[in-house]
């Protein structure tokens, strides 16, 4: 996070009454005003396998990609292809089984791919270019929290841990299993609940961990959490391989420059990597008024069934986290 940052001090400022959302907020995705109360929501997202199998690859991070126009209120509109592959492999069928697999999670979305841009790289990648559009009376960004507001998270955590065990062939079929229909599952039916309560702000749960991601809202929104550890949904297994040391460098980084502004009390190493782990296709993380909080459970219990309450907003110097 404090390496990006140093990346981002160097991007001009925009002067464009139509840029309603930019870089500036670290907010998912982009916003421009395209007039009559619409805008567009724009977005894109790829990285390396974080599972062997290429087909659930490409679905990982098809759903990853679209998960960030779902952040904002938004619905997609149509997404480009990225794709990153050694040529000399072409004739394998791998890069054909996770284009396939972003393809299958496009059309569960009910989102037309339009296109795309490939390169030959020794290292595969791949992600997408979502297009999404909003009525910006429904547009939900990360600045706009409030104390006194519940915290809902929709996904439970683990995946990076899990994907890092997967990778020394240390996670069992179980822990896998669980990891990858997490990261597959569409941010649409929760983003739909969001929508249909009214929230204050919202934002999905991906590489900054879900402390890093909350850090961020809060800080742009002038307000401080209180977390309750025990009320955070963790992925099976995930505690067994941070003890047997299945730990992301992602994560590690995370809780490195989460120090200054969380306040861990007397939680042991293993409950502070997991809320810093770096996510794949992580969970919307929702400040939602009290009063509306009862109705968002309520619809998010057949549209992401492992949600839960995990705090609160409070008062207190902005950007900072206390977990109880």
């Amino acid at each position: 996070m404090s390496e990006l940052a140093q990346v981002l001090r160097h991007l001009v400022p925009i002067e464009s009454e139509r840029a309603l959302v930019d870089a500036s907020t670290g907010d998912d995705a982009a916003v421009y005003a395209l007039g009559d109360g619409r805008a567009l929501v724009v977005t894109l997202d790829f990285f390396t396998p974080v599972v062997d199998d290429p087909y659930d690859f490409g679905r990982i991070a098809a759903a990853n990609a679209l998960s960030d126009v779902y952040a904002m209120g938004a619905k997609p509109l149509f997404v480009l292809n990225l794709l990153a592959f050694p040529r000399a492999l072409l004739g394998e069928g791998l890069a054909e089984e996770i284009i396939r697999g972003g393809s299958d999670i496009a059309r569960e979305a009910g989102v037309p791919i339009m296109g795309g841009h490939s390169v030959d790289d020794p290292e595969p990648k791949y992600g997408l270019v979502a297009v999404g559009e909003v009525d910006l009376e429904n547009l939900v960004t990360n600045t706009s929290a409030e104390a006194g507001d519940l915290l809902v998270l929709t996904k439970a955590l683990g995946t990076g841990i899990v994907a890092t065990a997967i990778k020394a062939e240390a996670a069992s079929n179980a822990a896998t299993t669980a990891a990858v229909k997490s990261m597959t599952a569409l941010n649409r039916e929760a983003a739909a609940a969001m929508k249909n309560v009214g929230v204050r702000a919202a934002t999905d749960v991906t590489g900054f961990g879900l402390l890093g991601h909350l850090s961020n809202l809060l800080l742009q929104s002038g307000v401080a959490a209180e977390i309750v550890a025990e009320n955070v949904p963790v992925l099976p297994e995930v505690s067994e391989l941070v003890t047997a040391g299945h730990i992301p460098g992602g994560t590690r980084r995370n809780l490195e420059d989460l120090e200054d502004c969380v306040d861990f009390g007397d939680k042991d190493e293993t409950v502070r990597l997991i809320l810093a782990d770096a996510q794949t296709s992580g969970g919307l993380l929702i400040s939602v008024p009290e009063e509306r909080a009862e109705e968002l459970m309520e619809l998010l219990q057949s549209a992401a069934p492992i949600a839960a309450i995990i705090g609160r907003i409070t008062e207190g110097t902005p950007g900072t986290i206390r977990v109880l």
